[in-house]
């Protein structure tokens, strides 16, 4: 049977990140997409101009409609906005034997707060601690541990602190930093340092949903973690470089790039 993945995560109605992103991403990757809106935005290439959760219990029907029938090989979440969706998400992946890939969504790729303030300690104590593999962006990792990351020699000192969390595995990404795009994986053990050229084109809408993505789906086909990470990272590397304009703002990356190559 196809693998099956389920994200958990926010609508963009622009069709560049969230649910949008990570369906398109496991559709390209060979896996069976399914999904669990917890948001919808009002969303462009120039912003968000508006957010609206979803109740908690429309958020739990979806995720229990999909794995008691279907089932699942992994589930990846995205942008869970207020403490209480964070906590009930958190107590349905606990419960579900598959691979959660966390995607800490805290702000877009143009500043909007998506991520209530409040809900952060949720995601440290309830959420994290669930995760297979947590993907936090530097930005994230700031919010979630106060510690800003600025070269990286700091990526092994966030990747202990994120880790401290008690997610099993935590990917550091380094794509904000300067030179080339690097990121860190680890265990807290091991480590894998994951390097790609960096590609001079601003259009990059989406690609923290995608690798998370990507990321799921190595997992559902049965890569290892380091495994599933390192075709994640070529993916996302091949959708950034074929990033195209979209609107008047910042543009997506190309989730199907391969099949126009």
């Amino acid at each position: 049977m196809i693998p099956r993945v389920l994200t958990v995560a926010g609508s963009d109605s622009g069709g560049g990140a969230g649910v949008q992103a990570d369906l398109k991403t496991m559709l390209a990757l060979g896996v069976h997409g399914m999904s669990v809106i917890t948001a919808v935005t009002a969303q462009n290439s120039l912003g968000v101009q508006g957010a609206w959760e979803l109740p908690v219990e429309a958020v739990r029907a979806q995720y229990r409609s999909v794995v008691d029938d279907i089932g699942v090989q992994a589930v990846k979440t995205g942008m869970l906005a207020s403490a209480e969706l964070v906590e009930a998400v958190a107590e349905l992946i606990s419960g579900t034997d598959a691979p959660a890939v966390v995607d800490p969504v805290g702000v877009s790729k143009h500043g909007d707060p998506l991520l209530a303030a409040s809900a952060l300690d949720s995601v440290r104590t309830r959420l994290l601690p669930a995760a297979t593999v947590a993907t936090p962006n530097l930005d994230e990792v700031a919010q979630l541990t106060g510690l800003r990351t600025e070269s990286e020699d700091d990526l092994r000192r966030a990747a202990a602190a994120v880790l401290e969390y008690g997610p099993r595995w935590v990917v550091i990404k380094g794509g904000h930093l300067a030179g080339d795009a690097v990121d860190l994986l680890t265990d807290g053990t091991v480590e894998h340092w994951l390097r790609a050229p960096r590609y001079d084109n601003r259009h990059t809408h989406g690609t923290g949903c995608t690798l998370a993505s990507a990321i799921a789906s190595g997992l559902a086909k049965g890569l290892t973690v380091p495994e599933a990470v390192t075709a994640a990272k070529e993916y996302v590397t091949g959708a950034i470089a074929a990033g195209f304009a979209l609107g008047a703002g910042i543009g997506p990356v190309d989730h199907g790039w391969r099949s126009r190559n």
